[in-house]
């Protein structure tokens, strides 16, 4: 056996146990993100849907005890006999693992023995209420005394569906708890008495109270109060502990507060909504934090340990949120993503502290916010729930907050067809940036008339060698003529904030919501003239006529602007990158909001007439004589370099005088 044959064995080898681990590591990590997803629809008490993910697992890794175990306790909940799930295939075999089904009987424990003191408040035939007024209509359930869910009457979802915030079973709001028998009490499972509340509720015309009672007996028991204004989106929620000191442990200083739920998709565009749906929460006295904005997790939590002011389950357009009136505790936040195919786009979880006195009656004041996120509507609250609207960090946020957002509502109150509002709205901003846009011309004009001493300069030094001697040369043809190479580029890159603000303003600008404009339905989200029967990678299933605009209209500005039109030498590679950024671009905005593509075409389009303007003040003749008249003269020292000339001269020293 020659080298060659035992070097080749080996890479063979090599690449064998590469491949191994590779695809070891991948069906570990498939197997662990279909785990997260199961595990916390399971958390939720979305059985039927756990029971899918964990199957779903179980294809990755068959037979693995955990997923089995999870099946089989979920089959006894949901099965009158318990439905066993046990692994017949031989793992040796490599062979997929067959599921075999048997029966058995669960023993049922007592219900009374379970629950102890609230042991009347199980049982019962669920009942629903409304509170509502005229924005908001909340169905609130005696099981657990929660908000079932929550209607908003002015939006609707992007196939004219009612707005549903959440909705369902699988939503839990409540305390959880051991009693002084050390029974554990989740308040989301037991059954409220209404008190005093009718079916429905409503505060249209003025403040109503819905309230809902979870009894031990009539002197003790947790209240619930929900109270509604007209015209808003705020609900007051107060909670009071009344006689509980006997129930509770003396011992006990807080109580936990778990509130979850399902997000489902409100808006056309599930990539780009999902993007945007979120956990957000503002620390006491402090910023507003978050999971990060268009994450690729499937899963992510963090436990906060110091206070808490509120926590919002957000998506793209509308927030549910939970504020304290003083604060929480700490807490632990997670989220899920969902499949594809669900209607739902994340599971969220909040599992909150709160302080708890067993010395007396204990109270918490509280506020439901379901609403949209409106940057006027949430600032108006003063609790920095504007900061739901994701406009940006740092000077991006600046440029929004104080001059893109100003600028749009000042429009709003005289026009409302929103896309003459964005077409004025770049006018205004091209007309304030115009300046720069002049100098960045005026820049690429003085290169241009310079081109022919460059090709001189090129030809006197065309050797590889010379290449330090030839940059030498035209760097000190810049300076005699008064010219920076970077001054065409500097005034393009001090636009780009306003460009990446904008990217940041106009997809989760609620105000562009299922608003038409010429051929798109919806500037929120992406246009489309025709829906692809195939999904093509990172473009999408459909062709956006506003993204193939900005894209045409990018290319000829950049092809018009570039060195080669100017008569400029032009360097390898960057012909290519005139076409191939554009089409990037394409690739990556064609999901977006058809809003802020329209935008970049209009600010393509008025660059564009910008840059004829601007050529018809610039007289490349005058510029080359003054360029010439500035070449012949002596540079100008500055005031730095005559100070050093001059404190030479004072110790003695001479420079001698150029021939």
């Amino acid at each position: 056996m020659d080298r060659n044959t035992i070097t080749g064995l080996v890479l063979i080898f090599l690449v064998f146990i590469g491949f191994s681990v590779y695809n070891s590591n991948k069906l570990k990590k498939s197997y662990d993100s279909s785990v997260v997803v199961a595990d916390s629809l399971y958390e939720a008490g979305n059985y039927e849907a756990a029971k899918v993910q964990y199957f779903k697992a179980l294809e990755f890794k068959p037979g693995t005890p955990e997923a089995v175990s999870r099946i089989n306790e979920i089959n006894s909940i949901l099965l009158p006999e318990t439905t066993v799930v046990t692994d017949s295939a031989s793992t040796e075999t490599g062979r997929d693992t067959e599921l075999n089904i048997s029966t058995g009987q669960d023993q049922l424990e007592d219900v009374q023995d379970q629950t102890g003191a609230f042991s009347g408040a199980i049982e019962r035939k669920q009942e629903f209420f409304i509170l509502k007024n005229d924005k908001v209509e909340l169905t609130i359930s005696d099981k657990g005394g929660r908000v079932y869910s929550a209607l908003l009457y002015d939006y609707y979802t992007h196939d004219q569906n009612p707005l549903i915030l959440f909705d369902g079973d699988s939503t839990i709001f409540g305390f959880k708890f051991f009693t002084r028998d050390n029974k554990r009490i989740e308040t989301n499972k037991m059954y409220f008495d209404p008190v005093g509340t009718e079916k429905i509720v409503d505060a249209t015309a003025e403040r109503k109270s819905a309230v809902f009672r979870l009894k031990v007996s009539d002197e003790k028991f947790i209240e619930y109060v929900y109270s509604l204004d007209p015209g808003e989106y705020m609900v007051d929620f107060e909670v009071k502990m009344v006689g509980m000191e006997d129930v509770l442990p003396s011992n006990l200083s807080s109580l936990n507060f778990d509130w979850k739920l399902y997000m489902p998709q409100q808006e056309k565009g599930r990539q780009n909504e999902n993007n945007w749906t979120n956990i957000k929460y503002k620390h006491y006295n402090d910023v507003v934090d978050g999971f990060k904005d268009r994450s690729q997790k499937d899963f992510d939590e963090t436990d906060i340990p110091t206070r808490i002011k509120w926590v919002a389950f957000k998506d793209q357009f509308f927030s549910s949120v939970l504020i304290a009136d003083d604060s929480f505790s700490n807490g632990y936040l997670s989220y899920s993503n969902l499949p594809e195919d669900s209607r739902y786009l994340r599971s969220c979880t909040a599992e909150l502290s709160m302080p708890y006195d067993p010395g007396s009656d204990t109270g918490y004041d509280m506020k439901l916010y379901f609403g949209p996120n409106h940057y006027k509507t949430l600032k108006k609250y003063d609790l920095q729930m504007e900061d739901l609207v994701m406009l940006g960090k740092n000077v991006i946020k600046f440029i929004n907050k104080y001059v893109i957002v100003q600028i749009f509502n000042w429009l709003n109150k005289y026009i409302s067809n929103y896309g003459i509002i964005i077409l004025i709205l770049t006018v205004i901003i091209k007309v304030v940036l115009f300046p720069l846009t002049f100098k960045s011309y005026q820049s690429q004009a003085k290169m241009k008339v310079l081109q022919p001493m460059v090709a001189e300069i090129n030809k006197k030094y065309p050797k590889q060698d010379d290449a330090m001697k030839k940059q030498q040369a035209t760097m000190d043809l810049y300076k005699k003529a008064g010219v920076s190479p970077m001054g065409g580029c500097l005034p393009m890159l001090l636009q780009m904030p306003i460009l990446y603000a904008m990217f940041r303003f106009f997809p989760t600008s609620i105000e562009l919501r299922q608003e038409s404009f010429l051929w798109a339905d919806d500037l929120s989200t992406y246009d489309s003239i025709l829906d692809l029967p195939f999904n093509i990678p990172l473009y999408g299933d459909h062709i956006s006529l506003f993204t193939l605009l900005m894209t045409v209209s990018t290319i000829i500005t950049m092809k018009i602007n570039s060195p080669s039109s100017t008569g400029q030498e032009q360097m390898p590679g960057m012909k290519m990158m005139t076409y191939i950024m554009p089409v990037m671009f394409m690739f990556i905005l064609n999901n977006f909001s058809a809003g802020l593509t329209y935008y970049y075409f209009l600010a393509n389009i008025i660059t564009f007439g910008q840059n004829m303007l601007s050529k018809k003040f610039v007289n490349e003749e005058a510029m080359l004589k003054k360029i010439n008249e500035n070449k012949n003269k002596a540079p100008k020292k500055s005031k730095f370099q005559q100070r050093l000339e001059e404190a030479a001269k004072q110790r003695g020293y001479n420079p001698p005088k150029k021939k």
